[in-house]
C-alpha cells in the first residue's frame, strides 16, 4: 500500500517528517539500493548522482527538524526538506504511483520497496565531511522531537530574538527545529500569546510553556492519523484558528484572523480577543 507523507493536505512540519522517518526506516534500514535516480525539478539546485548509491545498503534514517536524513554504510547520506511542496512515497515494486513521474525528484528502489520525493526542492548528496559542515544541519535549534530536548538552550535562542515578533521567531529554525505556519499558530493561540508582539514583551514562564506546548503537540501527532491540537479529531474539529480565518474562535467566538507575516509572508492565525496585542 502507498504511503504518502508531507502532501499539501498535512503541511509538513516536524511531526510529519518524524512519522516519514519511522515509515521509511522499516522499508530502507538493512536494505541494499538496487536503483536510485533524480532528476531536475523547479527549485532543485543541483540534481545529485544518486548511482553513487546503487549497491549500497541502508544504515539509518532519521529526521532533525524539518530535514529528513538517509545514510547509507558507504559513507554518504541524502539529506531532503520537503519545504512546502514536497513529500515522500513508499510504494511496493509495481504499483502504480500517486504523482507523475515528471514529479519525482529522487526515488530509491530496492528489493521489496520503491520510494519517491515528489517536487521536493531540496535533495542532496552529503559525505560524511559534508554532514559534519553542512550550515542548514549545524544551524539548527533544539528538536522539539528529539528524545532529549535542551529547554534551556531554546529559551535562550528565543531571547536572542527579542525584537523579532513571535510568530516569526518561533518559525526561525535556528531557534527551535520543527515548528511551522500550523503548530506557530495553534501553539500561540493555546497560550494567549499574540504572534505579533515582540519576543521581549513575554516572561520566561510564557515562553517555556510555548516551548512546552510545540513539544506535547507535536509528539501526539507523531502517531499517525490527522493532525489535532484541540484534543478531539472529530471532523473540521482537529485545530483551534489554523486555516480558520473569518470563522468563530472555538473559545470566546471573535473572528478568527489572518494575515501574512515576515519576510516570506508566511500566513499566521489568531484570535485578537484571546490574544491580545503586548508591547
Amino acid at each position: 500500500m502507498a504511503y504518502r507523507a508531507g502532501d499539501n493536505a498535512c503541511m509538513p512540519e516536524g511531526d510529519t517528517i518524524f512519522r516519514t522517518a519511522e515509515v521509511l526506516r522499516a522499508a530502507l534500514v538493512g536494505r541494499s539500493i538496487t536503483a536510485a535516480r533524480a532528476q531536475a525539478r523547479p527549485g532543485l539546485r543541483r540534481v545529485p548522482d544518486l548511482s553513487r548509491l546503487v549497491g549500497a545498503s541502508v544504515g539509518s534514517v532519521e529526521s532533525r527538524g524539518k530535514h529528513l536524513l538517509i545514510g547509507f554504510d558507504n559513507g554518504l547520506t541524502l539529506r531532503s526538506h520537503l519545504r512546502m511542496s514536497g513529500s515522500w512515497h513508499r510504494y511496493r515494486p509495481g504499483e502504480r504511483w500517486r504523482r507523475p513521474m515528471r514529479e519525482a525528484s529522487a526515488v530509491l528502489e530496492t528489493p521489496d520497496s520503491v520510494v519517491v520525493a515528489f517536487n521536493t526542492p531540496v535533495v542532496e548528496l552529503l559525505t560524511d565531511a559534508d554532514l559534519r559542515r553542512s550550515r542548514a544541519l549545524l544551524e539548527l535549534g533544539p528538536d522539539l522531537l528529539a528524545r532529549e530536548f535542551d529547554d534551556p538552550e531554546a529559551l535562550r535562542r528565543l531571547r536572542e530574538r527579542g525584537d523579532q515578533q513571535l510568530g516569526n521567531a518561533l518559525l526561525d529554525q535556528r531557534v527551535v527545529a520543527g515548528i511551522g505556519n500550523v503548530y506557530k499558530s495553534e501553539v500561540t493561540f493555546i497560550e494567549r500569546l499574540d504572534p505579533w508582539s515582540p519576543v521581549a514583551a513575554f516572561e520566561d514562564v510564557e515562553l517555556e510553556s510555548a516551548l512546552s506546548t510545540a513539544r506535547r503537540l507535536m509528539q501526539a501527532n507523531t502517531r499517525g492519523g490527522g493532525r489535532v491540537t484541540t484534543g478531539t479529531g472529530a471532523r473540521g474539529q482537529g485545530l483551534w484558528v489554523y486555516g480558520r480565518a473569518e470563522r468563530p474562535c472555538r473559545r470566546c467566538g471573535n473572528l478568527i484572523q489572518s494575515a501574512r507575516q515576515g519576510e516570506l509572508a508566511r500566513l499566521t492565525y489568531w484570535c485578537a480577543r484571546c490574544q491580545p496585542t503586548r508591547s
